[in-house]
């Protein structure tokens, strides 16, 4: 089953679940920011996405400019500042079969549930 990083504030992520719906596909809501991911799951997701921790980063959020920007860090610190502040994962992730994709992008969605 899919399954989706939502933030229910995001429009994007909002746009893409409409998607899934239109598409008919079943899905299971991963309210990341309420059920924080473990380091680990992270780790896990970010294989799965193929990227490296800062990629996943919304560097544009408050919380990284004025803690984060600018410092020195390693990829186990940066997926620590994540699960500190789950607002800071880029979103909405979409989840299949063992691979994921940040889907703010529907045309790349379309392609990856394909």
């Amino acid at each position: 089953m899919i399954q989706i990083y939502h933030n229910p504030r995001c429009g994007k992520s909002r746009t893409c679940l409409a998607f899934l719906d239109q598409a008919n596909q079943e899905y299971e809501i991963i309210p990341y920011l309420t059920d924080t991911p473990t380091f680990d799951d992270l780790k896990v997701l970010l294989e799965k996405l193929n990227l490296d921790p800062i990629q996943l980063i919304r560097i544009k959020e408050k919380i990284w400019i004025e803690n984060y920007k600018g410092k020195a860090m390693t990829n186990d610190e940066i997926i620590q500042a994540m699960v500190d502040n789950p607002i800071l994962i880029e979103r909405p992730i979409v989840i299949k079969d063992g691979k994921a994709i940040i889907g703010r992008d529907l045309d790349a969605v379309a392609s990856f549930l394909d």
